[in-house]
């Protein structure tokens, strides 16, 4: 970041319109409470994102943490692709994206194909020699195989691929590393209370949850991603205009990606990108993201005259 931001003096920048500063978070939370932005836009967790709002009495808009969902819908096709972009949204960058599909909602006709197979198949050739599995910066290795184990438990889940640490490597415990994980739960488990909130804690790092429903099951599948409370990205991967209707119609997420190609992740940068359903909420990469966050609207009046020519103070009203 440093770098960038000397590549943009050299391009032009004046050096005063950008503060960057290189702290811990306390050291950076101290800074705001002392210079008392009128605005703030916070990209990271839930916790502090909350924590901002209360102390900066809400001038804030938060690009917070986000548990995304992907429903596969009842057209089934091009099941490569469809494979390939499940791999890339959940395990690219080691699942360290607030884009990342954290959940996959196969529709019957879907888990009825080799798709399962083939995401085992691309998650097992990640490999730490070309870094396409990597060291997790914000969680443990320990954390996240104890957060395997506790979804196990539920009943009917099981382990579809991973839930093993990564072997032959120098990456040091603070960090986690762990082969791309996948675990699979029962919908009608996942809608338990105590299960829900388990299983939709966001792991950022390459994890996911695996489940299945038919289709008169829809509704629940609704009734999960309702209850969410991180609704940035999402995907319905369908090609049905009346599923893609029904699912976009009744969720929330403020970027959500509709089609048979649709994804999580991998935002081209001519669109917007921000979560929905909370009206603190920022959006980042267009121009109405950008006045959304760092302008309001503001009103002048003009009521110049002139005054009419023999004007008298009229009745009192």
């Amino acid at each position: 970041m440093e770098q960038m931001m000397r590549l943009l003096h050299y391009c032009g920048l004046p050096e005063e319109d950008v503060d960057f500063v290189n702290s811990d978070g306390k050291t950076m939370n101290k800074i705001l409470m002392e210079a008392n932005p009128r605005m703030t836009l916070f990209t990271g967790s839930s916790r502090i994102a909350e924590k901002l709002a209360v102390d900066l009495n809400g001038r804030v808009k938060l690009e917070d943490a986000g548990f995304d969902w992907k429903i596969l819908g009842p057209d089934v096709g091009e099941a490569d692709y469809v494979a390939w972009v499940c791999d890339q949204d959940a395990y690219a960058c080691s699942g360290q994206k607030c884009s990342a599909q954290s959940i996959l909602f196969m529709h019957e006709n879907w888990a009825a194909t080799p798709l399962l197979s083939k995401l085992k198949e691309l998650a097992e050739r990640r490999k730490l020699e070309d870094l396409t599995v990597g060291p997790v910066l914000t969680v443990t290795t320990e954390a996240m195989l104890d957060h395997v184990n506790k979804l196990l438990k539920i009943p009917g889940a099981k382990l579809l691929f991973g839930g093993k640490p990564l072997e032959n490597h120098s990456i040091p415990s603070i960090y986690g590393a762990v082969k791309p994980t996948a675990v699979y739960v029962p919908l009608d488990e996942i809608l338990k209370h105590g299960n829900y909130e388990l299983v939709t804690k966001e792991i950022f790092g390459p994890f996911q949850v695996v489940t299945e429903y038919k289709k008169s099951q829809l509704s629940m599948v609704l009734e999960a991603l309702e209850r969410m409370h991180a609704h940035l990205t999402a995907a319905v991967v369908s090609n049905d205009p009346l599923f893609l209707q029904e699912v976009i119609g009744q969720s929330v997420n403020g970027t959500t990606y509709a089609g048979l190609r649709a994804r999580t992740t991998g935002a081209p940068q001519n669109h917007w990108f921000g979560p929905a359903g909370d009206p603190r909420g920022a959006g980042i990469g267009t121009p109405e993201a950008i006045k959304l966050v760092w302008s309001c609207h503001r009103e002048i009046i003009y009521d110049i005259g002139p005054v009419p020519q023999q004007w008298e103070i009229p009745p009192s009203t």
